[in-house]
């Protein structure tokens, strides 16, 4: 018989018992975030000592195609994700809402689109690649070790639909401040 307590996927999200707004595993998250960390900074590394962006390049390649996977096909596609899950699978889910990680991982698309862009057809210098690339590499690593996600902070200050649920009780947090 099945679980009726596991997640069920929908199309953004997972649905659980205990909500009823999709929501995703903030663990899994971090987690899928340091793992593209490490393979960016990795290849930023090399183009800013080096000159060769070939990793680089294929860096943004493989990030560009998770972020359209995780925004068009759903999370359980996405290999940054699927590999966290592994790895996180035997803790305690720490639950947020879905709708802020899209807001977060649009811009992470679109960061993304820029940069490739940027490095093949624009022909845009290296110095102002790197700098776009340490920027986005720096909202990874963030999101990675502190929680911090920046596309769920723009979500929750200028969207109607305010988040419910967040990392470290954040938006609950901010809400208790301005009463």
């Amino acid at each position: 018989m099945p679980n009726s307590s596991a997640p069920k996927h929908t199309s953004f999200g997972v649905l659980i018992q205990e909500y009823d707004f999709p929501v995703f595993n903030e663990r899994a998250i971090r987690g899928a975030a340091g793992l593209l960390f490490v393979l960016g900074f990795a290849g930023w590394l090399i183009a800013f000592t080096t000159g060769d962006f070939s990793l680089m390049r294929f860096f943004g390649a493989v990030f560009m195609f998770d972020m359209f996977l995780r925004l068009f096909a759903g999370q359980r596609f996405t290999p940054s994700l699927v590999i966290s899950d592994l790895l996180v699978r035997n803790q305690r889910p720490e639950w947020v809402d879905a709708k802020p990680k899209q807001t977060a991982w649009a811009i992470g698309f679109v960061m993304v689109l820029i940069a490739c862009f940027a490095m093949g057809w624009l022909g845009i210098r290296n110095e102002i690649v790197l700098a776009w690339c340490g920027l986005c590499l720096s909202l990874l690593f963030a999101e990675a070790a502190f929680g911090f996600c920046a596309g769920c902070w723009i979500h929750m200050k200028f969207s109607k639909d305010k988040p419910r649920l967040c990392s470290g009780d954040v938006c609950n947090y901010n809400h208790r401040e301005h009463e």
